[in-house]
């Protein structure tokens, strides 16, 4: 047990030395970098990026140019009554332009409803990015925890080994019985154990939080940070607070309050539909004739004569299209309403989580007070269980017992400060401050 701890602690020397190393920021702008879902939604905010430019667009002029090119063969009868040869050629240019006057504001809506859109996408994808934020600092929290985690079993292995060092040489004295040293051996290999077990754990959180930022996991750490420095400003906020926060200033809702604004454009859209329509039109035009056995004018010479040009007003009214203005009406009221529905939900939600989130910090607060006062305990027992073993007034088994005692304490607390840190980390995450 003793040459697997030796070669262990070799390995890791040679990892750690070896490993590139994150700080929490680090880490946290490398899944955000990585993370697939996260870039699909950022594809998701650049299309509707373009949909919004594209709804600008649509208030410019449509202008087109053309040419065309004919050629017809034959016989036909002429003026003069006389069927001959009429083999011809046509060359044509044209240019036209149309602007849409007035369409019951339906462009202007949707220039509304797709700037909506988009902004509605780039609070989805704030609200995930700091959801990312979140599970990427609980990850780091839970590191840095299991690294505390081994110190600890570690410090009991090494405390357990100066007791059996002592142990064997009062042992040789005689001054102690054999059936004692083995119980001092049997606490070390049950601390060996957890001390290897805790090493796993540690190595296992690095490969989750690795994996998270969606990077190669071998040679990978990150930076300890104690936990006096990660306790600072961390009181627990009042829950109001943080509830009004979180209705006022998450994304989530801000989407959703997007979404409303866009399904109300569409729904002004739908109405635009019962307007008239207004535009105007306007053309330029030209064209080259050459007809077989006719003195043709010139090429340049026919453009200029046959010039055409053209302005004019359409106006379109609508009368009767099958009821598929009313029905999409309707059925996008029916889409605003669920919009509304869902804002509600989400309020909803959200007010539930924060509740939730508040209680479990509380709870986790006066565990941690408990858990440290239970380790005082522990510690006072251990201390005075020590004394007597070293005199020789108590067993083995009763200072095994109590060291075991104090190293369940020491676990817990960690647990529980670690616990409340991560759980004070989603009331600010739910507020939108950073801690």
């Amino acid at each position: 047990m003793k040459k697997s701890l030796a070669v262990i602690s070799i390995l890791l020397v040679a990892v750690v030395a070896n490993a590139e190393v994150y700080s929490l920021q680090q880490c946290i702008d490398t899944a955000v970098a990585n993370n697939i879902a996260l870039l699909k939604q950022k594809n998701t905010y650049e299309s509707s990026s373009i949909q919004y430019k594209q709804s600008l667009a649509n208030l410019s002029p449509n202008i087109s140019a053309g040419a065309s090119q004919m050629w017809s063969f034959g016989r036909a009868t002429g003026s003069d009554n006389v069927i001959s040869s009429n083999n011809a050629a046509t060359t044509s240019f044209n240019l036209s332009a149309s602007l849409l006057l007035f369409d019951g504001l339906a462009m202007k809506f949707a220039i509304d409803q797709t700037r909506a859109s988009m902004l509605s996408s780039e609070a989805t994808i704030n609200a995930a990015e700091l959801q990312l934020q979140l599970n990427i600092s609980s990850m780091y929290l839970q590191v840095l925890l299991n690294k505390q985690l081994l110190l600890a079993a570690q410090q009991q292995v090494d405390d357990t080994q100066r007791t059996l060092h002592k142990d064997s040489l009062l042992l040789q004295a005689n001054r102690l019985a054999e059936g004692e040293v083995y119980a001092v051996i049997a606490q070390l290999g049950n601390e060996q154990l957890q001390a290897i077990q805790a090493q796993n754990n540690v190595q296992l959180a690095l490969l989750n939080l690795a994996q998270a930022m969606n990077i190669d996991p071998l040679g990978f750490d990150i930076y300890d940070i104690p936990l006096e420095q990660l306790q600072e400003g961390t009181a627990l906020p009042s829950r109001d607070e943080v509830l009004d926060l979180a209705l006022s200033q998450r994304p989530e809702i801000r989407a959703q309050q997007y979404a409303i604004d866009a399904q109300e454009a569409m729904l002004k859209q739908q109405k635009a539909a019962y307007s008239p329509t207004l535009s105007a039109n306007a053309g330029m035009g030209t064209s080259y004739y050459n007809i077989q056995g006719v003195d043709n004018a010139g090429f340049g010479e026919q453009l200029g004569k046959n010039l055409q040009a053209t302005v004019g007003l359409t106006l379109s009214i609508p009368i009767y299209n099958r009821m598929q203005t009313p029905y999409a009406v309707k059925q996008q009221k029916i889409a605003l309403d669920n919009a509304r529905l869902a804002l509600e939900q989400q309020k909803q939600d959200i007010r539930k989580e924060v509740e939730q989130a508040y209680y479990n910090a509380l709870n986790a607060l006066t565990e941690a007070q408990a858990a440290e006062q239970a380790l005082t305990n522990a510690q006072v027992a251990l201390d005075y269980l020590q004394k007597k073993y070293e005199a020789g007034r108590s067993s083995a088994y009763e200072y095994t017992t109590a060291k075991t005692t104090f190293a369940k304490a020491q676990t817990t607390l960690l647990q529980a400060q670690y616990n409340y840190l991560f759980r004070v980390r989603i009331l600010h995450y739910y507020a939108g401050t950073a801690l």
